[in-house]
This record gives structure tokens, C-alpha cells and sequence, in this order.
């Protein structure tokens, strides 16, 4: 950041960015994905991003910086719904010929599964699903967010624990 560039860290200047671009970053993401909900919070946690970040985003590149993590808030949240479905497309593939009570109680199994994990903190969720779907290692997913091993058992074991309390006996881990 030069001298004379305004602090975006200063709330009036930050308000005014925020009045500036945030219709128009929203109108680029719902015109990625078709969902004005899903847009507006992506674009809002973008906003939350950058007044976390404000010191270090200098004001002249402040336009590039939303466009390009919104877009990228939005593909990780897209892979993320392709991982969920990718496990339970597996899951559902293994018990076709089962009754079809048993059908019926893994299909609310893995509607319970679903919002379980959907309500993991996103961290948990992230290296949840890495590991048990993607099925990466420990070292590898720590590689691929740039966090350290130990980080990421830590966050494998508060994922786990939310899962367990979410769906008791049901889960085998």
C-alpha cells in the first residue's frame, strides 16, 4: 500500500468500497450460480474477509481482489457440494439390492449424513471430507491447505466428535 492510497481498514472507506461493488459482485456470482441466496452470502463473507484482511489489501487492487474471491469462494463451495455427492452416489451404489425398508432407512440415514456434515464448521468439513471421500492423507490434505499435520488431526477429531454427537450409533467411522 502507498502513501497516498486511502486505508481500507478506515470504516468510511470501507463502507464506501462496500456500497461501490457489493450489487455488482453479487450480480457476478448469481450469474454463476443461478441462486441470489447463495450469491449474497458469498459476496458477504467476502466483505467479512476483506475487513479482516483490510491491512493487507492495498485500495487500487481492492475490485480484483472481490471478483477473484468470490469466484473462488464460489468454486470451493461447488466442489465441495460435487464431493458430497460423489459419497453419496457411492453409498447409495452399494445397497441397491437390499428391502426396501432397509432403502428407506439409508436414505434418511444419508439425508441425516448430509446435513451433519453440511454443518460441520468449514475447516472440519473440509478435511472430513478430503479424508473420508477424496481419500487423502493426513499429510497430503495439511500440504494441500497449508496447515500443519497436527492442525489437521485436530480438526479430523473435532469433525468426528461433532459427527458423533449429531448422529450417535448410527455412524461407523
Amino acid at each position: 500500500m502507498t502513501e497516498e492510497e486511502p486505508s481500507i481498514c478506515e470504516q468510511k472507506i470501507y463502507n464506501r468500497i462496500f456500497r461501490t461493488h457489493y450489487a455488482a459482485v453479487t450480480r457476478y456470482i448469481y450469474y454463476k450460480c443461478g441462486d441470489l441466496q447463495q450469491a449474497e452470502d458469498i459476496v458477504q463473507n467476502v466483505f467479512v474477509k476483506l475487513w479482516k484482511l483490510c491491512a493487507t489489501v492495498s485500495f487500487s487492487k481492492v475490485k480484483a481482489y472481490l471478483y477473484r474471491s468470490a469466484s473462488n469462494s464460489f468454486f470451493n463451495e461447488k466442489e465441495h457440494e460435487k464431493i458430497v455427492l460423489k459419497h453419496l452416489k457411492r453409498t447409495n451404489a452399494s445397497v441397491d439390492h437390499e428391502s426396501p425398508e432397509y432403502l428407506m432407512q439409508m436414505d434418511e440415514f444419508h439425508e441425516k449424513l448430509k446435513l451433519a456434515i453440511a454443518s460441520l464448521p468449514p475447516k472440519e468439513r473440509e478435511v472430513y471430507l478430503l479424508s473420508r471421500i477424496e481419500k487423502k492423507t493426513y499429510p497430503e490434505i495439511a500440504e494441500m491447505t497449508g496447515v500443519g499435520v497436527k492442525a489437521i488431526e485436530r480438526r479430523m477429531g473435532k469433525a468426528l466428535l461433532q459427527l458423533r454427537e449429531v448422529l450417535g450409533k448410527e455412524l461407523k467411522f
